[in-house]
């Protein structure tokens, strides 16, 4: 896997090109996780600049969305992550999550360490899935899965 350094500037254009070539190509994320081989939600946030991409997933992105060779090898690249500038998230969708970890973060490290004990969720051995189902009482809702292996703290 590449290791060189690319400017964060690098990434946010990546994934603008790679977001303008999905619109203009009419795909899916689904479609593009399709071509990485990986799931819809790693794929999503790789192109996005969140993650690497292994080299085969990289070469099935950038050819279904007409990038170059020099996107293959950005894709692979370890990112800087967060994709959350500093302060208070504006974007209304962003800032929805933003506000449920506002009002439930709190409970949340509550039920985990009563659970697991001291430690964390991991955000690197992850899985993140989004899914629409039929809401009983009209319209529709988003059942969000935040998969997170438990590490528990060490005492040294």
């Amino acid at each position: 896997m590449p290791h060189a350094q690319f400017e964060p500037t690098a990434r946010e254009a990546l994934a603008a090109d790679a977001v303008e070539a999905k619109i203009r190509k009419d795909l899916t994320w689904e479609r593009i996780a399709e071509a990485a081989g990986l799931s819809t939600a790693f794929t999503t946030a790789a192109v996005l600049g969140q993650h690497a991409l292994p080299e085969q997933a990289a070469r099935g992105v950038a050819e279904l969305l007409g990038l170059g060779e020099d996107a293959v090898m950005l894709l692979q690249t370890i990112p800087t992550r967060g994709s959350i500038p500093g302060g208070v998230p504006t974007d209304p969708t962003i800032y929805r999550f933003y506000e449920m970890l506002q009002v439930y973060g709190t409970t949340l490290k509550a039920l985990v360490h009563e659970q697991f004990g001291d430690g964390i969720i991991s955000a690197i051995d992850f899985r993140l899935d989004v899914e629409k189902v039929a809401d009983p009482e009209g319209g529709e809702r988003a059942v969000i899965t935040l998969d997170g292996k438990y590490l528990p703290t060490k005492p040294f």
